[in-house]
């Protein structure tokens, strides 16, 4: 169905070109949408019998009235006010654009649903090709998801919003497949680069940042050459969003190809975690370090093991950095300035904090 938003849109237009009043309604009678304030949330009786009846328009009560049908079957009905010819005319112009709008959004929805369906993995391949051939959907062209979070706006509809931000013309793709996420499958040019593909990513947050005004997250899968294989870049770019949500908590854009170990860690057996993370602390807790050992630890790795350059960014002299680590080592038995325990620890942090992450949201 064409939103409200749309049919307001458009007979405002209309009476702004013709100095007529138009009025929108459903099957039920409902007035959907009007340019005359004395109709607005006002119901018509009777309008059952004029759409069962053959008649594709007729005049009551000062009002031509048309139908806008879908495959045989009335979706709307246009009011026009008056009784003169002119605005019989302008009434068929009226009806002509909201139906082609209709058939438009017919068109949309069902390469939206065709788009879904592919997503989700709910079509067999020789469905697929026959589809993708009477929507007019070209097969073998590279093509890319983008997987966007945002918080839910009931006040907004964020699909509309991205496909407003960012004119597909038929060649991408904007769905959602649940209230949180919408999923932009984008075309790509032979010659386009992971560098491009970034570029669009960052053009994307920051607009839809200012559009939607709250939290967004952009995830990005990889880049496919077949439509069969559009839904194993969605799954990649949801596992990017939420292996994203662990270990990269600062970055609002993530790439499946830049996840590293956190991708492996996320699809280890939750016994097979608690197994290793028992072994490397051999009888302690993640509770039995301080938030100044795991702070120390954590710039200790982001200076690459460089003792001098981390104590200077900490405000410590080198000795009290040592003496941490040597404390470290007494608890854990891991000396951090060795690559091998290091790698350990690091590994287990990471493996800590995802089963951290599986408890507090019941994964």
């Amino acid at each position: 169905m064409i939103s409200n938003q749309i049919l307001q849109s458009t007979i405002d237009g209309l009476k702004n070109i013709t100095r007529r009043e138009f009025s929108v309604l459903d099957r039920e009678g409902k007035v959907v949408v009007t340019t005359e304030n004395n109709m607005i949330n006002s119901s018509i009786d009777g309008i059952d019998l004029f759409i069962n009846s053959p008649a594709e328009n007729q005049l009551v009560q000062g009002y031509q009235y048309f139908k806008v049908s879908d495959n045989g079957s009335t979706e709307y009905i246009v009011l026009a006010r008056g009784e003169d010819e002119e605005i019989y005319q302008i009434g068929k112009i009226a009806t002509f654009q909201i139906q082609s709008l209709l058939i438009a959004y017919k068109e949309r929805y069902d390469r939206d649903n065709f788009i879904k369906n592919l997503l989700l993995d709910n079509l067999l391949l020789v469905d697929i090709y026959s589809r993708a051939k009477k929507l007019h959907i070209e097969n073998d062209v590279k093509r890319i998801v983008y997987l966007i979070e945002t918080d839910i706006d009931k006040e907004l509809n964020s699909v509309e919003v991205v496909r407003n931000a960012f004119p597909t013309k038929g060649r991408d793709f904007v769905t959602a497949v649940d209230e949180k996420t919408i999923i932009l499958v984008k075309e790509l040019k032979p010659e386009e680069d992971k560098e491009e593909i970034e570029k669009f990513a960052n053009e994307l947050y920051n607009i839809l940042s200012q559009e939607l005004k709250n939290n967004i997250l952009v995830a990005i899968g990889t880049a496919v050459y077949d439509l069969k294989n559009i839904s194993s870049s969605f799954k990649e770019a949801k596992m990017a969003l939420e292996v994203g949500k662990i270990f990269e908590e600062d970055k609002n854009i993530i790439k499946y190809e830049q996840l590293g170990i956190g991708r492996l860690i996320y699809q280890l057996p939750n016994n097979l975690c608690k197994m290793f993370v028992g072994e490397v602390l051999d009888g302690i807790t993640m509770s039995s370090f301080d938030e100044e050992t795991l702070t120390t630890v954590a710039k200790f790795f982001e200076n690459n093991l460089n003792v001098s350059e981390t104590s200077r960014q900490l405000y410590i002299h080198r000795n009290t950095l040592v003496y941490r680590l040597d404390k470290l080592q007494k608890m854990t038995g891991l000396d951090l300035r060795n690559f091998d325990d290091a790698i350990i620890f690091k590994i287990m942090l990471m493996v800590s904090k995802y089963m951290q992450y599986r408890e507090n949201f019941k994964y």
